[in-house]
């Protein structure tokens, strides 16, 4: 269960260094700068933060400025993994998309990532992979 003091938000303020930091706090790696490169082709992003202020989940929603959209780049701190976090960032990122008018939102993903993507966020499985907003 989260904690009660995560707080969720769109478009927040995300530093590079934040997002190099949670990535390799998973075992990701990162390359300093590479946020700064992605953020202008984004619809926008969705952060997990704690009341003090740790950046503990991301998702990122790249877009072709018009009706698709593309998930990309979820994050979960490891203590806050299993736990619903990553969940409620992709859900967040459904309502912005389906709000910002998209019709599609894709998702690629790993064999060991469709209980995550398809069971628990709810995407159809096609060669995509991809949710009907409207």
């Amino acid at each position: 269960m989260l904690p009660e003091d995560v707080k969720f938000y769109w478009r927040d303020d995300v530093s590079d260094r934040e997002l190099v930091d949670l990535t390799r706090s998973h075992g990701g790696e990162a390359v300093a700068g590479w946020w700064d490169r992605v953020r202008e082709h984004s619809l926008g992003w969705v952060s997990a933060r704690r009341a003090s202020g740790e950046l503990i989940g991301f998702v990122n929603v790249a877009w072709d400025g018009g009706d698709h959209a593309f998930l990309i780049d979820t994050k979960t701190r490891p203590a806050y993994q299993h736990q619903g976090l990553g969940r409620a960032v992709v859900s967040r990122a459904v309502e912005e998309a389906r709000s910002a008018g998209c019709e599609w939102l894709f998702v690629d993903y790993g064999p060991e990532l469709i209980p995550f993507y398809v069971d628990a966020c709810g995407f159809t499985p096609t060669s995509a992979a991809l949710i009907k907003l409207r």
